[in-house]
């Protein structure tokens, strides 16, 4: 009985770490701008006292910047880079004497593309980023996202 005590109780507990080992949630969605353009979002929202880097870092910085990576499709012509929206922070670690550009709370990646034809598509890649509070950095991960568009 002890046993499957304790081998429950090292489940339940694995299980709460692994779920508060990712602050950050992500959804991704499209919205069409006119009959072939449409801005696609990617939505960070993180937990409190979490925060992640912007795409764009200082020189000198230390930081793990934010990557979005999209798949290769013939049918879409992506327009500029990515922006980004909400309020970016900057953050100077004495400790280590480098500045940083992050986000708290939410920010959202926006990336504006053009369907070459009026054909039913999809925009995918990943989102690689790192998040860190006022005492760790989590190892960088990668989000996957396919966006319907068309």
């Amino acid at each position: 009985m002890k046993r499957i005590l304790l081998g429950l109780l090292t489940v339940l507990a694995f299980g709460s770490v692994k779920a508060q080992a990712d602050p950050a949630s992500w959804k991704f969605s499209a919205k069409k701008i006119s009959a072939k353009v449409y801005e696609v979002k990617m939505v960070a929202t993180l937990k409190s006292g979490w925060h992640l880097y912007s795409q764009t870092q200082p020189k000198g910085a230390i930081a793990y910047p934010t990557k979005v990576d999209f798949t290769n499709n013939p049918l879409i012509v992506r327009a500029g880079n990515v922006k980004e929206l909400g309020k970016m922070e900057k953050f100077h670690d004495a400790t280590t004497n480098s500045t940083a550009h992050q986000y708290a709370n939410t920010v959202t990646f926006v990336q504006k593309v053009t369907l070459k034809a009026p054909a039913k598509t999809s925009l995918s890649g990943t989102v690689e980023y790192q998040t860190c509070d006022d005492k760790q950095c989590l190892p960088p991960k990668k989000v996957p996202f396919n966006v319907p568009l068309g």
